[in-house]
C-alpha cells in the first residue's frame, strides 16, 4: 500500500465541492438540484469570446510564454489603464491558470514553511487548501453576521502580527459574504503594512460587482505601499469564464514579480485558448458589465428579501460579489446541507448550498451559517427559497 503524505491526510475537503457526490445521486434518482453552493454564473459568456476560440486560426496549439501572452497582457495593461492605474505596463503582469494559481504563487514567493498569513474571516475557503499546501499557518481575525460581516478593528489585526507574519489576504469585495471594503479600512491596512513590512494580498476578482452606487476602491490606490501589494485578478466572474482558467498576479514590486515568474516558469505556461478569449473578451464594451451589475442586484434584492422572511433566518445584504451569508435556524449546517441531497425534496426537487464551516479556521463558528450564490435567474432563486423554507421545518420537525 503506498503511503500517503502528512499534506495529503491533511488537506482539507472544499465546502463547496465535497457534497457533488450527494447531488449526483439525488438528480439520478430524478430529482432537480438548485445549485446554490458554487460561485458559476448562469450569465453568458461574451460572445466575442466564444468566436475567438471558434474561429482560432492555428496550426498548432503551442506552450504560451511563462509570464502570459503578449497580447493578453496589453489587454490587461489597458484594462487597468482604464480604472486610473496609467503606471502599469505589460511587465507588472503574470498571466496565470485562474486566479487561484495567482494565489498560489503569491504565497510561494513570500512564505516559508510555519510562516503566517493573516486573513479576516469567514474567507474564500481555498485559502485553508493553499494554507496545508504550502505548509503555513492562517491566523484569523474573526468577524460576526451580527455586525453584517464588517471587517473588525485594525487593532485586531496589529495585535496578530509577529515575526512569522508575511501578508494580510483581503478578498474585495468578499467571497463568501460580499463585504466591500471601505477607503479607511484600506488605507488602514496599508498603514500597518507599511510600518511591519509585510504584503498586502487583495483578491480582487468581483470588482466589476458591486452596488447601490458604490465603488470597488483597489489596493493598487494607495501609492505608499507599492512595494507592498500584491492584486489577485480573474476572468472566470467578470466574463463568465470559469472554464477558460485565466487570471493574473499583478504587482508593482519588481522583487516580488521576478520571484514569482520563477514558479510561473516550472509550471510552464497558462493555458493558451483561454488566453485567446480573455483577450478577445476585453474588447467589450462596458454595457456588458453595465447589464450583468445590473441583473445582480435585481438578484441579490429579491434573494435577501425572500430569505428574511423565513422565520430564524439572518441574511445581511451584501454590497458586492454574488454571494450571500446566511444563518439559518438549523442545529448543524453541514447535516443539513447533505439530508437536503439524501432524504428531502418537494416536488421532486431540492437546493444545494454550502456550508460555511470550511469558510472559516474554527469550523464550529460557521455551523449555522451557509452560503448562497445568487448565480441562478430570478424565477429559481424564488423556487430555491420556496423549497429551502420549506425543508427548514420537516428538518427541524425531524430531528429536534
Amino acid at each position: 500500500m503506498p503511503k500517503i503524505s502528512q499534506r495529503a491526510q491533511h488537506m482539507p475537503a472544499s465546502p463547496v465541492r465535497k457534497l457533488v457526490p450527494f447531488a449526483t445521486q439525488a438528480k439520478q434518482k430524478g430529482i432537480k438540484v438548485y445549485h446554490l453552493n458554487i460561485g458559476q454564473p448562469d450569465i453568458e459568456t461574451p460572445q466575442t469570446a466564444l468566436d475567438a476560440v471558434k474561429n482560432i486560426d492555428l496550426k498548432v496549439l503551442e506552450y504560451a510564454l511563462s509570464e502570459g501572452n503578449l497580447d493578453y497582457r496589453i489587454a490587461l495593461r489597458d484594462y487597468y489603464h482604464s480604472l486610473g492605474f496609467n503606471d502599469l505596463t505589460t511587465d507588472n503582469f503574470i498571466v496565470t491558470n485562474g486566479g487561484s494559481e495567482a494565489l498560489n504563487f503569491a504565497i510561494s514567493t513570500l512564505c516559508d514553511d510555519g510562516d503566517e498569513i493573516i486573513i479576516p474571516e469567514p474567507y474564500y475557503a481555498n485559502y485553508n487548501g493553499f494554507a496545508g499546501t504550502f505548509n503555513i499557518n492562517i491566523v484569523a481575525v474573526p468577524s460576526t453576521i451580527d455586525t453584517g460581516f464588517a471587517l473588525p478593528s485594525i487593532e485586531e489585526f496589529e495585535k496578530r502580527i509577529t515575526n512569522k507574519t508575511r501578508a494580510i489576504v483581503i478578498c474585495n469585495p468578499g467571497n463568501p459574504t460580499g463585504y466591500l471594503y471601505s477607503r479607511d479600512e484600506l488605507q488602514q491596512l496599508a498603514e500597518i503594512a507599511k510600518k511591519h513590512d509585510i504584503v498586502i494580498i487583495s483578491d480582487e476578482v468581483y470588482r466589476e460587482y458591486v452596488y447601490d452606487g458604490e465603488q470597488q476602491i483597489s489596493m493598487f490606490e494607495f501609492p505608499e505601499v507599492a512595494a507592498n501589494v500584491i492584486v489577485i485578478d480573474s476572468e472566470s466572474k467578470r466574463y463568465s469564464m470559469c472554464g477558460a482558467r485565466i487570471g493574473c498576479l499583478i504587482t508593482r514590486s519588481k522583487k516580488i514579480h521576478d520571484a514569482a515568474i520563477l514558479f510561473a516558469q516550472a509550471r510552464l505556461s497558462p493555458v493558451l485558448l483561454g488566453q485567446i478569449a480573455a483577450t478577445a473578451a476585453h474588447k467589450n464594451d462596458s454595457e456588458y458589465i453595465a447589464k450583468v451589475r445590473e441583473e445582480y442586484t435585481e438578484r441579490r434584492n429579491l434573494l435577501v428579501g425572500l430569505l428574511n422572511e423565513i422565520p430564524g433566518v439572518i441574511c445581511p445584504k451584501p454590497k458586492g460579489a454574488f454571494y450571500c451569508g446566511v444563518e439559518l435556524p438549523v442545529d448543524d449546517t453541514e447535516k443539513f446541507a447533505q439530508w437536503l441531497l439524501e432524504s428531502y425534496s418537494n416536488n421532486n426537487e431540492t437546493v444545494m448550498v454550502a456550508p460555511m464551516g470550511g469558510f472559516y479556521s474554527n469550523p464550529e463558528l460557521g455551523k449555522k451559517q451557509v452560503r448562497i450564490a445568487y448565480v441562478l435567474k430570478q424565477e429559481d432563486l424564488k423556487r430555491s427559497v420556496e423549497i429551502l423554507k420549506d425543508a427548514i421545518e420537516k428538518y427541524n420537525a425531524e430531528f429536534k
